[in-house]
């Protein structure tokens, strides 16, 4: 996959097939889109040209400053989208201007004029152009006149449900990480870079990486205890079993929020190192305990229960 960053560079296409959107999460509608567009590719001997945005839409057009929290960074939708067989991908800066197209220009000075296309596809919901009034039916009708195809893909459904970035993000606040990874298709994750904890639960028998997460946008789960997998150059080719602690940890210290990953069978020094987390599954919420003792107890028991729910996910 290529990946374009300034509309002057973009080359020749041929018989470009074409979509637009942020596509956070590059979840199982997104990859419906992607399928769709890959057999008309084929089949007419053309190019997958997926036009994504940076930053979020939401994030210019929103007034209330941090509203929108991403499931994936650019960087990470870059390498999903890669693992989906795109050919290209364009990453348009979105800024206040370029929000103000209004959705004729939209049409014909953005889409036709950087990438002649030879079919657009769009989700069920797309809009676009300043105030969101663009939509299929007035691509179909500029289409007809220009000379480009137009389809829509219908909303895409798990277990009667419509799948979308704002449902998942959702499912994830509300600790709900089963649903939210069925509408991804993956195990959600984040990255997290390694620094020196108070080391208390070293004393007990669980050391944990404490995590600094550099992405302020990125969601981060809710508070609680979670089911988790880590991987990362530290660990070499490995994906290792752990389990993941977000809050304040109320028998300790109670004040200063924390992310911290027990890596189960693992021991070693990994400080200022930056290891990936994903998130199988939530298993409860944090409670203050009577002591170490008892924290110690509860672990034993969180222990067990991470490795119940990951042993239902064997790794691929």
């Amino acid at each position: 996959m290529k990946v374009h960053y300034n509309l002057k560079d973009l080359p020749q296409f041929n018989k470009g097939v074409i979509t637009t959107g942020a596509f956070d999460g590059v979840h199982k509608g997104h990859q419906q889109i992607i399928g769709r567009m890959k057999e008309i590719a084929a089949t007419i001997g053309g190019e997958t040209i997926i036009i994504t945005f940076h930053p979020h839409p939401r994030k210019i057009t929103s007034s209330i400053p941090g509203e929108i929290k991403q499931l994936t960074s650019l960087n990470e939708r870059i390498v999903l989208l890669e693992k989906s067989g795109i050919d290209h991908l364009v990453v348009i800066p979105f800024d206040y201007q370029f929000s103000n197209l209004s959705a004729g220009d939209y049409i014909n000075l953005f889409l036709v004029a950087n990438f002649h296309p030879h079919t657009i596809i769009v989700g069920y919901d797309h809009r676009f152009g300043k105030g969101r009034t663009g939509d299929f039916e007035l691509l179909k009708k500029r289409g007809l006149s220009i000379g480009f195809n137009v389809e829509q893909i219908n909303e895409q459904l798990v277990d009667d449900e419509i799948i979308s970035s704002t449902q998942i993000r959702n499912y994830l606040a509300e600790k709900n990480i089963v649903k939210a990874n069925d509408l991804l298709g993956y195990a959600y994750f984040f990255d997290g870079f390694i620094v020196r904890g108070n080391q208390i639960g070293r004393t007990i028998g669980f050391p944990t990486a404490n995590l600094h997460i550099n992405d302020e946008e990125k969601l981060i789960p809710a508070n609680g205890v979670y089911a988790v997998r880590v991987k990362g150059a530290c660990f070499g080719a490995n994906t290792l079993d752990g389990m993941m602690n977000i809050g304040v940890r109320p028998t300790v210290d109670g004040h200063k929020k924390v992310i911290e990953v027990n890596i189960f069978d693992f021991n070693e020094d990994i400080y200022e190192q930056t290891i990936t987390v994903m998130v199988y599954d939530y298993i409860r919420g944090e409670v203050k305990f009577n002591g170490l003792d008892a924290l110690k107890a509860q672990l034993n028991e969180d222990v067990n229960s991470s490795k119940a729910i990951l042993s239902q996910h064997p790794l691929s």
